[in-house]
């Protein structure tokens, strides 16, 4: 289970205070002095679910043996698409994440196969996957152990199939 999840984004505040909307939670300003520009959507839910959203030139990198933490830089030259994305349960309904994707003009798309999500790309270049109440139970169903263990059974065996010709 994830519990803390970081993004950059080229508008913390915004970005944060979207999520936290679609969250059906809060946002605020990083509790640290030392992540100027950066905010948190906070979910209020059991697992304490938490997104940091950081300016998008920001990395972080390991710190050394002697470092209590890991370190922190800017790096102007960063691209502004990221591999980096999450599914999350939202609480918020299907007709809600689509006003607000609108409202923001960001791209969001209904995606169908083997479950369901809903495509939310921040800012146009952050991808994450919605799954509003609606369709929450079908991707739980999917990811269910014994379920899961079959698809990727299945799939290893077809690989193994068609590299051993």
């Amino acid at each position: 289970m994830i519990h803390h999840l970081l993004i950059a984004a080229q508008n913390p505040k915004q970005v944060a205070y979207v999520l936290a909307e679609l969250f059906q939670g809060e946002a605020f300003p990083f509790p640290d002095a030392r992540y100027p520009d950066s905010y948190v959507a906070l979910t209020f839910d059991m697992h304490g679910t938490v997104v940091d959203v950081h300016p998008f030139t920001t990395e972080l990198i390991p710190g050394s043996q002697d470092d209590t933490m890991f370190q922190r830089r800017q790096n102007p030259d960063a691209s502004p698409y990221t591999a980096t994305h999450a599914a999350n349960s939202v609480p918020a309904s299907e007709e809600q994440v689509r006003a607000i994707a609108a409202r923001e003009n960001w791209q969001l798309r209904h995606r169908r196969g083997l479950f369901e999500v809903i495509e939310f790309w921040i800012e146009n270049r952050v991808l994450i996957e919605l799954l509003p109440p609606t369709i929450a139970s079908g991707y739980l169903a999917f990811m269910e152990p014994h379920t899961l263990k079959q698809f990727f059974a299945a799939k290893a065996a077809s690989t193994e199939q068609k590299t051993s010709h």
